[in-house]
């Protein structure tokens, strides 16, 4: 099995391609690989080649009930299991997952457009935060409170019960594998939605579940978000929602979820977000973080935390532009079967007409076009849904690629000569996800910082996440933290016992 480290051979991948093609993915319900009761199947493609992949089982209400019906069950023995015993099966799950690495590569790959390489590291980034999550089962512990005489007050924490979780199309692997953990690890049961337009690997990770967990402790199903997702929402027996995706379907699932009852809801949404470089930062780092925050070369921009809005200080603006046209011009587009592919394509059409009716926006609006905006040249893309990096300078507040989260790889450049202005612009918008800040002054770095308002702040960095490290948004940027102790433990409840002892 090729590592991280490892030369990894395009005939090799090619071969594996072809071997995971020809078989048939089914969905996970009750300990059981099973089509939709009702037969229904809907089409997945690639969206580089454009080619069919394969049918794929579309999970109606009646399948969500089973799904959900079996991880109620399921929960009554999970949630008496011994914390340590979880985390053993949990641990025997990894190590599972690990030896499989390059198939969900190839999967992620072929169905969702990323590049293999890219992907290859999406697994080892699950893997990594798997085995943090399982290492903390011992931190889900309550509190003994000193609060009057000798009486006892205890905090104990508790699971929910059916825990509900709804991922994006970006990064199907990573998102399913490492976000089952935590509700798991607290003795809850899931049922998981696949991604509509990348299902695959969630549905080869469905096998490895089977073989080592017990019968409904996991579920994983396929189909959309209005019939699948909404059913799985408003199913009165799931206690606990989680989201990753846009503020839209976040703002829906409130809405739909509070109709059936109150229920925790935790939702990771998108963002605009800001990457502000002061005249004393260094230029040739900076470029490269800006091309790092937009993700050119791990999601083709589709992604929530992408620092799209670029703020460049007028003493540094031409100089860093002519830099970052020749950076973004040394960037690889291929197909994403390729180990040499650095930019794959978007996941969809609808995805890629979205993205060019931004970059045509920007154009009518009276943005400049510096790099970019069009479907790369060559056979090769032509039946894909590729976009070049695409670059925009002149970018003012009033444009909508300015305003409106694009989720593609569209930069907009903003130069800026006053702190107060460069800082109201920034907040201007409803999202508050993730920001950077390019400086070497410490006392300004601070100060961006407590003026910023959104939830994860990078400084002379951009992009990358961090092992423990809390990953949240502001404002419609989302609730709730992922990616930390706090994540584990808000798939518990607080049960306070009092114990009068006179």
């Amino acid at each position: 099995m090729s590592t991280l480290g490892e030369t990894i051979d395009k005939a090799e991948w090619e071969d594996l391609k072809n071997k995971l093609l020809q078989r048939e993915y089914r969905m996970l319900i009750g300990g059981q690989l099973v089509g939709a009761q009702g037969g229904e199947t809907y089409e997945t493609y690639s969206p580089s080649t454009g080619e069919l992949l394969g049918s794929v089982p579309f999970a109606q209400s009646v399948d969500v009930h089973a799904a959900v019906d079996s991880a109620k069950k399921a929960f009554e023995f999970w949630r008496k299991t011994p914390p340590l015993d979880r985390a053993k099966m949990l641990k025997t799950l990894v190590k599972e997952f690990k030896k499989r690495a390059q198939q969900y590569a190839v999967l992620d790959a072929v169905n969702g457009g990323n590049p293999v390489t890219a992907m290859l590291s999406d697994v080892f980034s699950a893997v990594d935060m798997m085995e943090y999550v399982i290492g903390m089962v011992t931190e889900l512990k309550g509190e003994t409170i000193p609060s009057s005489g000798i009486n006892w007050h205890l905090t104990r924490r508790e699971p929910y019960g059916v825990i509900g979780k709804i991922i994006p199309f970006n990064h199907p692997i990573m998102f399913t594998a490492e976000k089952i953990v935590a509700p798991l690890i607290a003795g809850n049961t899931v049922v998981l939605k696949a991604p509509d337009q990348s299902p695959l690997s969630s549905l080869l990770f469905a096998e490895i579940c089977q073989s080592i967990l017990p019968p409904g402790v996991v579920n994983i199903l396929t189909g959309d978000g209005p019939i699948t997702g909404n059913a799985l929402v408003c199913h009165p027996a799931v206690k606990r929602i989680a989201l990753i995706g846009s503020v839209g379907t976040g703002k829906a699932i409130l809405k739909s979820s509070a109709d059936v009852a109150i229920k925790h809801v935790s939702l990771e949404l998108g963002g605009k977000n800001a990457m502000i470089v002061y005249p004393d930062a260094d230029i040739e780092k900076a470029v490269e973080g800006a091309v790092g925050g937009m993700n050119f070369m791990w999601c083709q921009g589709q992604s929530c935390g992408s620092t799209s809005r670029l703020f460049l200080h007028e003493d540094i603006y031409d100089e860093f532009i002519e830099r970052l046209i020749k950076r973004v011009g040394q960037i690889k587009l291929g197909l994403p079967i390729d180990p040499e592919t650095e930019m794959g394509c978007l996941v969809s059409q609808p995805q890629f007409d979205r993205v060019m009716g931004y970059i045509k926006s920007g154009l009518e609006q009276g943005a400049t076009l510096v790099v970019g905006g069009e479907k790369p040249k060559g056979s090769v893309f032509q039946k894909g849904h590729f976009v070049e990096p695409t670059v925009f300078t002149n970018v003012t507040e009033d444009m909508k690629i300015f305003k409106e989260e694009i989720f593609g790889p569209v930069l907009s450049l903003i130069c800026w000569n006053e702190k107060e202005d460069v800082i109201r612009q920034v907040n201007a918008l409803p999202y508050g996800l993730t920001a950077s800040i390019w400086t070497n002054h410490l006392p300004t770095a601070f100060e961006t910082i407590d003026r910023i308002e959104a939830g994860f702040i990078w400084v002379n960095g951009s992009s990358r996440h961090f092992l423990g490290v809390p990953y949240q948004g502001f404002k419609d940027s989302g609730i709730g933290s992922e990616e930390g102790l706090d994540e584990i433990l808000s798939y518990t409840q607080v049960k306070t016992v009092n114990i009068m002892m006179e």
